[in-house]
């Protein structure tokens, strides 16, 4: 995605109506991240493209980030390009017949990744991607794990050596960086061609969090029942999710049925326009614009109405309620799955037309059956220990008759 970031058609919707909307003022704002090239050469604006040189419209490549020579600080791409022939790197003792090569202790660091996965409100300063922030203040930056360290390597939630060359006439190494940059996203990965970078992103997502089922009292039909579920990040350095998060969706798709196969409760599934019952719990951020009312339109953004989401090595606990039927057939089974997808629906719909469907990713799931103990007549379940008395009491009261 970072050699597509110019290219993703549903970066340049949004930012074609962040720019008609602000006469512009998102142009370059947006852009710096997403062209880099295309900005400090003069090419943007215009947004569209249509002046990009074929070596902007490459996004964040190769020449750049290789040129980046230091940092004036995270977020909203405060790098220093240096495009003198000299190549950046991770290694001090590279040598090239093609370029010059320095070493820099910038790509080393999740500092070099903070510069564009942090964005700030162009005006108001307003948190509106954190991935850096939220790395930065959580375990595993306390533990010296980088963003390259799980995002650069063949690990999917942590370091693994991946020993090799970095070139043809490179030397062996214990360890060289991969950089197929995958995150979360399934949906513009695949729709831009490279099935490869889907799967990859599917099994990300696969690895990094977990959910238990924990099933409450016994079931008794007519009743009201309750039950938990705990949501696990278990393996993403940030939230989850993060990025654009006003955007991106995670929740828990639940389904009860008894024993017949009848569904006796259900929170989270999508309605034929793919919108998620409203019902649901969403793990997401919710932007409020100057009037105090949700938007979606990050550069309207004025405050956080909301901010949902499980931070790493964090959980959240779900409790569900409904009223058991009279006529529920044991025992009774409850699925609960963890969904992703990296925008609404309705969202692209308008942005891009229906003929985009964004892909739903099932993360992790699980389930429980209860009610097998409960064949009885309900409320005349008898535990061991009390059996056991009740047998000592008989055998007493017939000892003390002889």
């Amino acid at each position: 995605m970072h050699s597509q970031a110019e290219l993703d058609p549903y970066y340049l919707a949004l930012s074609g109506m962040a720019s008609e909307q602000t006469d512009g003022l998102t142009d370059t704002y947006c852009a710096r991240c997403h062209t880099p090239i295309g900005v400090v050469s003069g090419e943007v604006p215009p947004v569209d493209g249509s002046d990009l040189s074929e070596i902007a419209k490459k996004g964040v490549q190769c020449d750049f980030c290789h040129s980046v020579t230091e940092s004036d600080g995270t977020a909203n791409a405060k790098f220093t390009l240096t495009p003198d022939g000299t190549k950046q790197g991770p290694f001090d003792d590279s040598r090239s017949p093609a370029h010059n090569t320095e070493y820099s202790e910038l790509h080393t660091k999740a500092e070099f990744c903070g510069m564009c996965h942090d964005v700030n409100h162009l005006t108001n300063g307003l948190p509106l991607e954190a991935t850096y922030t939220e790395w930065k203040n959580g375990p595993y930056a306390a533990q010296g794990i980088q963003c390259q360290d799980c995002h650069m390597t063949p690990g999917i939630t942590g370091y693994q050596a991946n020993p090799g060359k970095a070139s043809g006439i490179g030397r062996e190494r214990e360890h060289i960086w991969t950089h197929f940059g995958v995150g979360g996203n399934v949906f513009m990965t695949e729709y831009l061609g490279s099935k490869t970078h889907a799967i990859m992103a599917v099994d990300r997502l696969q690895r990094a969090a977990q959910v238990e089922v924990v099933s409450g009292s016994s079931v008794v039909p007519g009743e009201s029942y309750e039950f938990k579920v705990t949501i696990k990040n278990i393996g993403a350095g940030h939230y989850l999710p993060t990025g654009l998060t006003e955007s991106r969706q995670m929740w828990l798709d639940i389904t009860v049925t008894d024993g017949a196969g009848t569904e006796v409760y259900n929170s989270g599934a999508l309605d034929e326009d793919g919108n998620i019952d409203t019902g649901a719990v969403v793990y997401h951020t919710i932007l409020a614009d100057a009037e105090g009312n949700p938007t979606e339109k990050v550069w309207e953004a004025q405050s956080i109405l909301s901010d949902h989401r499980i931070p790493p090595k964090g959980e959240d606990i779900e409790t569900h309620n409904f009223t058991m039927p009279e006529e529920v057939t044991l025992p009774v089974s409850i699925t609960a799955i963890l969904e992703y997808r990296s925008a609404p629906q309705e969202l692209i719909d308008h942005l891009l037309g229906e003929e985009f469907e964004v892909p739903v990713v099932y993360m992790t799931q699980d389930s429980k059956t209860i009610g097998d103990e409960d064949k009885s007549i309900p409320g005349f379940q008898i535990t061991f220990p009390v059996m056991l008395g009740l047998l000592l009491l008989l055998f007493s009261m017939r000892g003390n008759k002889k």
